[in-house]
């Protein structure tokens, strides 16, 4: 009696469960929309690429690289269909024989998550379009989505989906990533056994991917051979091909993120200039955008290289060196050396830190004297110190190691780096012609500088990049351009979104530049820039040593390239002083050496071009200027 009472309470439950179930199921098909089934899997990360297509990174959380079907190789798709759904071809959204395989082995293992019976549909629906839950509410969702899709799609479109779309650990999604993680190439062109690993990894691969542990590596070999034989009991491979697929070395999983080291900089720079540009967040992380830059990949390696090679030993944490380099005439960034770690530090020490400028600003004060007619064989007193007037007030001026020079040429004052020669250069060019100079070049208005004698000697704070961009102006006989890192945008049907263009204007004579560039060599043939001599081409430049030793700086060029190079720490108050076993940090030591180093790297293989010759302005004859200072004696 007790036993028919329950048998009847049995049928009656499975039929209520079953009225239930189905009235829960037609609920979900009359409510549950299908998501656009494209919106997923063309979402794409954004790549990142030097001037010459290869990549650098790539923006967005998704890796992902969209492969047509037809593109990706038949093995590689058979190998996923022997690990994952043997019967996609042939069933409707979900399979009977696999949901009842995965319960009896369930059943056996005691697990009831240890195997699915999912069919690729319902993988690729579950993906796509739903959360990672085990409700039953989202395996009904999972099912009306599936169904739909099979009325929706063909067989070939869902498998192309999911072929891109699927997680295969690593940071990568879909097949192709997968290839390039795993193997370190491309989809098609991966040997038999490398497809069956992929195609193995894919079901799990925080259970599977060997790099985790050896028990993992286990468990691979195993499921390897499951896909093999798969392959093999639907004859899409032959026997012999089966015999002769053998277990392949994966390539050992990177610990490092796309922002780590230098790179990381250029990421972010990019990813700030392209919202300068307009495009959106969601364009950037979804949008399968591929930004080229003007960095070329050579230069940006020897920027690297330079900075490794020369970093101070025994270096304080917080010692910063900032590198840009733009070439001339189209104010294309090629490298930028904006910090060792993004991932430690944000701050870009290229374009964004600030360092006193010290002496790189000096050209500006030439400049400007060049344009009142003051030539370079004019003479000055280059004692030290002096009193200069400042809006009736006194303004000492001391030399590097308070070096007196007594009468001097300007071609001299400019080799040496005379302090008290050219704060009364400036003087007489006019104060305020020397600001304008200096934003004609390229420094921004950003940057403040004020019309006082200090401005010839770099009380202001600009970028690296700012200092670069004006030596460009220097190399290309006046003409400037307004740097740029973005060389082109497309998008992911290669659709050209956007391109940059070089913006020119001429700010400076040529002859102006002429003579300014002949002063400027006298600084590295023989001067206080002669580290660069190593460089074994016509080069001028500009050492820059700030007041109380906080910032040094090399800032030059050759008739094709520009650069800038500063060293600093976090405080302006702080000296290098003591650094890399020197007594003084000045330009002409490591960031004459890193200079020198990069450019070497960058322009190797490029021909040596000479600069114009002077023009000479104001004649040849010297004349003796009156200083305006007052010579004090010190006691020593």
């Amino acid at each position: 009696m007790i036993r028919r009472k329950l048998i009847r309470a049995a049928v009656f439950l499975a039929g209520f469960g079953f009225i239930a179930g189905s009235t829960l199921f037609a609920f979900a098909w009359f409510t549950v929309s299908i998501p656009d089934p494209n919106a997923y899997v063309n979402s794409q990360s954004t790549i990142i690429q030097y001037s010459n297509g290869q990549e650098i990174g790539r923006i967005g959380s998704q890796n992902r690289q969209i492969l047509p079907l037809a593109k990706i190789p038949m093995d590689l798709r058979n190998a996923v269909l022997a690990a994952e759904d043997r019967s996609f071809y042939s069933n409707k959204a979900f399979s009977v024989t696999g949901i009842s395989r995965a319960l009896l082995n369930n059943l056996k293992s005691g697990k009831l998550n240890g195997e699915g019976g999912s069919t690729i549909t319902q993988q690729y629906a579950k993906t796509a379009f739903l959360s990672p839950s085990r409700t039953i509410q989202r395996k009904i969702k999972e099912l009306v989505i599936s169904l739909k899709l099979e009325n929706s799609l063909s067989k070939d479109q869902i498998f192309e989906n999911y072929l891109n779309t699927i997680y295969f650990g690593r940071g990568s999604y879909g097949v192709q990533t997968a290839s390039q993680q795993y193997f370190n190439r491309n989809s098609n062109q991966l040997t038999l056994s490398q497809m069956a690993v992929i195609a193995s990894i894919l079901r799990s691969p925080g259970y599977y991917d060997p790099s985790l542990s050896k028990e993992n590596e286990e468990r691979l070999k195993g499921r390897f051979q499951y896909v093999i034989n798969g392959m093999l009991d639907r004859e899409w491979i032959t026997a012999e091909d089966a015999a002769k697929a053998k277990y392949p070395t994966v390539t050992p999983r990177t610990k490092t993120g796309q922002l780590s080291g230098p790179k990381g900089h250029i990421v972010a720079a990019v990813q700030k200039e392209m919202g300068k540009l307009g495009f959106s967040e969601d364009q950037l992380l979804v949008g399968g955008l591929v930004i080229k830059t003007t960095l070329v990949q050579r230069a940006q390696q020897a920027a690297v290289d330079a900075v490794t090679k020369f970093y101070p030993k025994k270096a304080p944490e917080n010692l910063r060196i900032g590198l840009a380099a733009i070439r001339p005439g189209t104010g294309e960034i090629i490298a930028m050396y904006g910090g060792r770690d993004y991932l430690v530090r944000q701050l870009n020490d290229a374009t964004q830190s600030i360092a006193l400028a010290g002496s790189t600003f000096k050209p500006f004060a030439l400049a400007a004297a060049l344009e009142a007619g003051i030539p370079l064989t004019s003479m000055w007193n280059g004692d030290s110190p002096q009193v200069f007037d400042d809006l009736g007030k006194p303004y000492e001026v001391s030399n590097y190691g308070d070096e007196g020079w007594g009468q001097i040429d300007l071609i001299n004052a400019t080799k040496h780096s005379i302090n008290t020669v050219y704060v009364p250069l400036g003087q007489k060019a006019g104060l305020d012609k020397v600001v304008d100079v200096a934003r004609r070049a390229g420094i921004p208005e950003s940057v403040a500088m004020v019309p006082a004698p200090s401005v010839t000697l770099g009380v202001a704070s600009p970028h690296v990049i700012d200092v670069a961009s004006a030596y460009a102006t220097f190399a290309a006989q006046g003409i400037f351009s307004k740097p740029y890192l973005i060389a082109s945008v497309t998008g992911p049907n290669k659709g050209l979104l956007y391109e940059g263009q070089t913006q020119t204007q001429e700010v400076f004579a040529k002859d102006v530049m002429a003579d300014l560039t002949y002063a400027l060599k006298s600084v590295v043939n023989g001067g206080t820039g002669s580290a660069a001599l190593a460089l074994g081409r016509p080069a001028a430049g500009k050492t820059g040593t700030s007041q109380s030793n906080a910032s040094a700086w090399f800032s030059g060029y050759t008739p094709q390239l520009a650069a800038s190079v500063a060293l600093f720490r976090d405080s302006a108050s702080e000296s290098l002083n003591g650094i890399g076993g020197l007594t003084s940090v000045t330009g002409g030591t490591f960031p004459a050496r890193i200079w020198t180093a990069f450019m070497k790297g960058a322009l190797k293989g490029e021909p040596i071009m000479s600069f114009p010759a002077p023009a000479n302005i104001g004649g040849l004859d010297p004349v003796v200027m009156t200083s305006g200072g007052v010579q004090t004696i010190k006691e020593k």
